[in-house]
């Protein structure tokens, strides 16, 4: 995980060009019994040169048979731009932090699996005159201690950046300034634990950032999960981000990882005994930028548990900036 924040930190220190957020949906097939399913992501990438690009992205590959995996994958492109740059065909390696929910056809206990795996992608873009392009993409995941998987994709995608001329690696504006200074949010929605089962319940977030460089900030937050059959939990979060700003400063976009300080009232039940413990943060987050002190915020967050208590939640609310 350290080397993986390292080269993205280094990547984000490189001049600025335009980027890139796509939705893709296809389908996937696994190496073992033919099983075929479902598979989307949402991706960002950014040009850091003519040929050269890098993407961050989230990836759900579906419900196999006895296998729910999704993760976070890293990957650098190189890519050719052909006729007059509307079409880009790219060839990315990198990495995918998975997550896997197994669910034993035997009916024995479900488990939450978590590893890192290699990634392979190829992609064709056509670029329009406006900022809308399409893409198609194929990637190969080795799963290492999991399963392989096959994913054929399409979708649509949006500049976030005017580009001056139609095509990628459009230079875009340079960022002088902190992404946020100082923002308090306030956040409400839904958690689903990833196993199988009632897990489902309102969840409420209060949340501090601060930036601390131009795409640098840390968080803190005292979270409430919800109380459902599956877990009853609530806790403190403190994460570090990395974010850019958009769409003339007016939206922001950004990954975090953290610790998660964390109580579990119905924890008693597992092999370890103990309801306080600590637990993994990784989410995704963007804002939309109200007035000068206002702004609407979505996260996100994916809670990695080491007792098969994994969680989904999702979550808006309105922030003020100072």
């Amino acid at each position: 995980m350290r080397n993986i924040l390292s080269i993205v930190f280094v990547l984000l220190a490189l001049p600025a060009y335009a980027g890139e957020i796509s939705l893709l949906g296809g389908y996937g097939w696994t190496d073992k019994l033919v099983e075929k399913t479902y598979a989307w992501q949402t991706q960002y990438m950014e040009g850091l040169g003519e040929n050269i690009a890098y993407s961050l992205s989230y990836v759900n590959q579906g419900h196999f048979i006895e296998h729910h995996r999704d993760g976070y994958a890293a990957n650098l492109w190189a890519r050719t731009n052909l006729l007059d740059k509307r079409l880009s065909l790219g060839l990315g390696v990198g990495g995918l932090l998975y997550f896997d929910t197994i669910k034993p056809a035997d009916g024995s206990p479900q488990h939450d699996y978590h590893g890192w795996g290699t990634m392979t992608n190829v992609a064709a873009t056509w670029y329009t005159d406006s900022r809308v392009f399409y893409q198609m993409q194929g990637y190969w995941v080795r799963g290492d201690k999991s399963f392989d998987t096959l994913t054929a994709l399409a979708g649509i995608g949006y500049q976030l950046d005017a580009p001056p001329v139609p095509g990628p690696d459009v230079k875009g504006p340079h960022q002088p300034e902190k992404t946020v200074d100082n923002e308090v949010t306030l956040m409400g929605g839904e958690t689903v634990v990833n196993i199988a089962g009632p897990g489902k319940s309102a969840a409420v977030d209060l949340e501090y950032r601060r930036g601390i460089w131009r795409y640098l900030a840390v968080s803190a937050g005292a979270l409430y999960e919800g109380k459902s059959d599956l877990i009853d939990r609530y806790g403190l979060t403190t994460q570090l981000w990395l974010a850019k700003r958009f769409l003339d400063d007016d939206m922001s976009l950004g990954a975090g990882l953290g610790g998660y300080f964390a109580v579990d009232e119905r924890r008693g039940g597992s092999s370890s005994g103990r309801n306080v413990f600590v637990s993994k943060i990784a989410s995704i987050s963007g804002s939309l930028k109200l007035s000068e002190h206002y702004d609407l915020r979505a996260t996100f967050d994916r809670i990695i548990t080491t007792y098969d208590r994994d969680s989904d939640i999702l979550m808006g609310g309105i922030g003020y900036r100072f």
